[in-house]
């Protein structure tokens, strides 16, 4: 983009700022503050301005394009860094796109696929029915008769994106220059965030992955629908899906009109919600209103698969005790959670991060379980944590927006909702598997081809560690750190820890039966003790060197 161009692109920025009296923003910032007293010559601030700041906000980014409404839509989620009323406001954001020319629409379809659109649909709907800043959606009928959508990308938006993606990097590289609050904000990390998921969004085959595996994960479940893709006609540019047929779950009046069932439909959304987390690992990160319908028979049916989360299994893990943690009241262990997992600085005082949690969350305790946002609850935990440098964790920031878009749908479904209620089983249960044996034969089988690889070699490995230690050679040297990861781990009773010990003493328990003999076993088969002890305690050991 030419400079020309590009302060063409900053003066209309500003221009419709100013029009919808966001002057106030800009002249906030140091560069501008010697300008101040021109705010007084200017007509709207002769009068009271009645609209609050976060609606002339919203207006002024719809004014100022699609990539800007996304970027809002997105900045909505990041309760942690905008005010309440902000972040409320922005979140009222729609994709009200005005769509594409239709036979632009057809000749990239017969660009990507290679064939006349009579060759591919025996039907297709002239007008799209959906028309959003990224892509339109148009109806469409195969020859096999299955009603399909097709998503088509609007024609040149990368351009599109790239220039105004580029222009929000300035805004953010001066709000971080010149606002004093610039800095906490961060504003280049949450363009760069922005520009990531946008990004994404380009390439339909990756949406098309998403919505493949999602269904996979929910296949022949009664509780969510996911439709089916058609590979055959996807690419880049282009992506064909089952048309669904439901009622919007916005429409409270159909459903009831249907008789479905709003505390079974609320609470269903909950356990879909824990299922994809923590079960799954892979959760779909845009379920708003416009994303889910209803079938006749209650079942949930989801849509629009360009954004989706994903879990490894310490933030699953640690996510599942922070909640536990939080309703049992058990403040230090979520301060110990949080610097375990690396949320927060190894330096950061467990005493002095467990008091701010704890002014926190003790007026939120103070009411009825049923009333207590699960979603508020991480957003004030972020909030807190914050003030002990924590570091963004994109993952949770998807976590906590859908979160808060589930318990949103959930109470509008049924007001009386106990997240709690229908939450806690599935954790208490997802730990006690997690901790199971079921788990720990899981391990076992993961690690039997390892154990099978290094077998050979354990008779040469327990001959060199006896020796050494006979010539008191053997030395184990542990640094600084290691000593404070062990202490980590005693203190919270890591399994890690048990199979060490346990690995150790088996490898101990084998030296000395060495040259003790066992007395209802015969004298020629006295070596089978020594290797079946030495082989446990070195499977154990290295099944920590794997992990």
């Amino acid at each position: 983009m030419s400079y020309v161009t590009r302060f063409l692109r900053l003066a209309y920025i500003s221009w419709i700022l100013i029009r919808h009296g966001l002057d106030e923003l800009i002249l906030a910032t140091h560069l501008f503050r010697p300008f101040r007293y021109l705010q007084i010559f200017m007509p709207w601030t002769w009068m009271a301005r009645k609209t609050p700041r976060g609606e002339r906000i919203r207006h002024a980014l719809e004014d100022l394009g699609p990539i800007f409404v996304k970027f809002g839509q997105i900045l909505s989620t990041r309760r942690d860094l905008l005010p309440d009323d902000i972040a409320i406001e922005l979140a009222k954001l729609q994709d009200q796109v005005t769509p594409f020319d239709n036979q632009t629409a057809f000749n990239i379809i017969e660009k990507s696929l290679g064939h006349p659109l009579p060759e591919i649909f025996s039907d297709f709907s002239d007008a799209p029915f959906a028309s959003a800043s990224i892509a339109q959606v148009h109806a469409a009928t195969l020859h096999t008769g299955q009603q399909v959508i097709v998503k088509v990308l609007r024609p040149n938006i990368k351009p599109v994106i790239q220039r105004d993606i580029s222009l929000l990097y300035i805004i953010a590289d001066k709000i971080e220059r010149y606002w004093s609050a610039g800095k906490n904000l961060r504003p280049r990390a949450v363009v760069a965030e922005f520009e990531k998921s946008l990004l994404d969004e380009l390439d339909l085959m990756r949406e098309a992955a998403n919505a493949s595996q999602l269904r996979r994960n929910f296949l022949n479940s009664e509780m969510i629908y996911i439709p089916e893709v058609y590979w055959e006609h996807c690419r880049r540019d282009i992506m064909v899906m089952e048309r669904i047929h439901g009622t919007p779950i916005g429409d409270i009046d159909a459903l009831n009109k249907k008789n479905i069932n709003m505390q079974k439909l609320s609470e269903r959304g909950v356990e879909i919600f824990f299922t994809q987390v923590f079960s799954h690992s892979f959760f779909h990160a845009d379920m708003h209103p416009g994303n889910i319908f209803v079938a006749d028979n209650g079942q949930y049916i989801a849509v629009d698969f360009g954004i989706m989360g994903t879990l490894n299994e310490t933030d699953q893990r640690y996510l599942a005790e922070n909640f536990l943690a939080f309703f049992n009241r058990d403040y230090r262990r979520v301060a110990e959670l949080h610097v375990i997992s690396g949320w927060v600085g190894k330096d950061t005082r467990v005493d002095e991060f467990e008091s701010a949690i704890r002014s926190v969350c003790e007026p939120i305790f103070d009411k009825p379980l049923k009333d207590i946002s699960f979603g508020l609850l991480l957003l004030n935990l972020f909030q807190t944590a914050r003030r002990f440098d924590m570091e963004v964790q994109p993952q949770l920031i998807l976590l906590q927006k859908t979160l808060l878009n589930i318990e949103g749908l959930g109470r509008q479904l049924y007001p009386d909702l106990d997240l709690w209620k229908t939450a806690k089983p599935f954790l208490e249960q997802w730990m006690k598997d997690k901790l199971g044996p079921k788990t720990f034969f899981k391990h076992v089988k993961e690690n039997a081809p390892l154990w099978a690889e290094q077998l050979p070699k354990i008779p040469s490995l327990i001959y060199d560690v006896l020796e050494q230690g006979k010539q008191g050679k053997l030395k184990v040297e542990l640094n600084e750190t290691q000593m404070n990861e062990i202490k980590n781990e005693i203190k919270t009773s890591n399994r890690r820890s048990l199979r060490a010990i346990s690995g150790g003493s088996l490898l101990v328990t084998a030296a000395l039966l060495l040259n003790t003999p066992v007395p209802f076993i015969p004298a020629d088969m006295n070596y089978l003790p020594v290797l079946i002890v030495s082989v446990t305690g070195i499977s154990l050991l290295l099944s920590l060197l794997k992990r």
